[in-house]
């Protein structure tokens, strides 16, 4: 019965996870990886050894730094500053208040204004928005296959 509501708990943890990746705003690879540290404490660590944790740990990390090496590769590429990567990342936080069109207007008018703010080139403002936005989103699949990894594998150790 304790294994059923272990298995219960992680997969709530699963779920924010990936619902964190898809809406940015929570800390998706962390709490993936959290759950199946819960799960651990709950049902016992004889499925998941010191190994199999840490590599999930290296994975989350990965998951995490896909994101934003996307990001900068996507402003850097269209010619972006710093300032539009920081701005994409704050524009998508903001763009959650006004979810959906909030997610996809975010990244580039964070970016822009970012970018507005550091350079007056209106050609490389929509540049960089535009580069800064296709990083952020072009990641979303391979972040959501690294998580995938991570909770098929849990899966595996567990059955």
């Amino acid at each position: 019965m304790i294994e059923i509501i272990a298995i219960i708990i992680v997969f709530i943890f699963f779920l924010a996870g990936l619902f964190g990746t898809l809406f940015p705003g929570m800390p998706g690879p962390p709490l993936i990886w959290a759950g199946m540290l819960v799960y651990g404490f709950i049902a016992g660590f004889q499925d998941l050894g010191a190994f199999f944790l840490f590599a999930q740990a290296a994975l989350a990390l990965l998951v995490m730094g896909v994101d934003y090496l996307f990001s900068a590769l996507g402003s850097k590429v269209f010619g972006g500053s710093k300032a539009a990567l920081w701005g994409a990342a704050l524009g998508l936080l903001i763009g959650l208040f006004f979810f959906p069109y909030g997610l996809l207007l975010g990244p580039f008018l964070g970016a822009a204004v970012a970018e507005l703010l550091v350079r007056s080139k209106s050609d490389q403002v929509f540049r960089s928005g535009v580069g800064a936005t296709l990083g952020f989103w072009g990641a979303l699949p391979i972040k959501l296959a690294l998580e995938a990894i991570m909770i098929v594998w849990f899966i595996a150790r567990i059955l």
